[in-house]
């Protein structure tokens, strides 16, 4: 395993390179078989975890299923001090009795003060832990002033309860701008925010905020010194969920279009190349990319897992890199 540090100016942490994301956890990944996963991801060195308040809602869960069980894991287990767990709030149900939707109307809480001191304090009960290491807004809120965002989760830092505060599906500009409210506030500013982000890329369109973008690396680069913390870029979706291995899974979220096909038969070429396997080649990509992110793998066997694992010091030489970079979105 190999690590690295996150940092918001305030606190700092080091974390693993990989993030293990936990959203079918004691849903779809019945509890043994993600024991089995959370304990290979400790044995191989992972330390950083990532979960949310609203997973498997959608599959008929009550949302809280993963933290549920990480909490009875971390317990059993007793390695909670050598783990940094991420959650996130703000896109659980308002309203239980309605679905909820990635388009308006979404259903989604949302990130007003009440519902991050509401809501923080009730995902560390069920993680079984006094202090959440990442904590995110699960879904940007254009809705509530970003001042009282930026406020809450500064008062959660204040109190202790979590380390470093975090954005998530979010345009870069709201995040410059939340990070400057936080120093005007004189807080932490956000030191993570987690994106989709994948090899293959979308087509770009108005209001698509949710996945990385060249400007949100440009920025993340330029962080890092006094006036400006350091800002972390994590990743979901990093594999397609299977899509970049199988070629005969549809593409979705916008990137279904000609450059996003020839891409994936490039990753599938070169994998055959060097030995490796298509995922991993995406994911050594990402994680050995200029502007560096963490991937937020989900695997539903040991098996995904180990794969996954193989990929952290694959190490893409030069011409490899610039064979994957030559089918960028630019050439579009």
């Amino acid at each position: 395993m190999r690590y690295r540090t996150l940092s918001n100016g305030t606190t700092s942490f080091e974390v693993s390179t990989l993030c293990l994301g936990a959203m079918n956890f004691g849903t779809r990944t019945d509890p043994e078989t993600s024991h089995a996963i959370l304990d290979r991801f400790v044995e191989a060195g992972g330390t950083f975890i990532d979960t949310a308040n609203n997973y498997s809602v959608w599959s008929g869960g009550h949302g809280r299923e993963s933290e549920d069980l990480l909490g009875g894991w971390l317990r059993d287990r007793g390695n909670r001090e050598s783990l940094r767990i991420a959650t996130k709030l703000g896109a659980a149900q308002k309203d239980p009795a309605k679905p909820l939707s990635t388009t308006p109307p979404t259903n989604y809480e949302g990130l007003s003060a009440e519902v991050i001191r509401r809501q923080a304090p009730e995902s560390a009960r069920h993680l079984g832990i006094s202090h959440i290491d990442v904590l995110y807004g699960h879904v940007d809120d254009r809705d509530v002033d970003l001042a009282e965002t930026v406020g809450a989760f500064g008062a959660l830092q204040r109190d202790g309860l979590i380390g470093i505060a975090g954005i998530s599906n979010v345009a870069t500009w709201r995040v410059v701008e939340a990070r400057e409210e936080a120093r005007r506030q004189g807080i932490a500013p956000y030191g993570v925010v987690q994106q989709q982000y994948s090899y293959l890329q979308p087509a770009p369109r108005l209001g698509r905020n949710n996945f990385v973008t060249p400007g949100l690396l440009d920025y993340a680069a330029s962080t890092g010194t006094p006036e400006r913390p350091a800002l972390a870029i994590t990743a979901y979706s990093p594999l397609h969920q299977g899509a970049i291995a199988r070629r005969d899974q549809p593409l979705w979220g916008g990137v279904d279009h000609p450059t996003s096909r020839a891409r994936r038969d490039l990753l599938h070429d070169i994998a055959g190349e060097i030995g490796a396997t298509p995922n991993q080649v995406a994911l050594a990509w990402l994680l050995g990319g200029e502007v560096p992110v963490i991937p937020v793998i989900g695997a539903s066997s040991v098996a995904q897992l180990n794969e996954a694992l193989g990929a952290v010091e694959l190490d893409l030489d030069a011409e490899i890199r610039a064979r994957l970079d030559a089918e960028s979105g630019e050439s579009r």
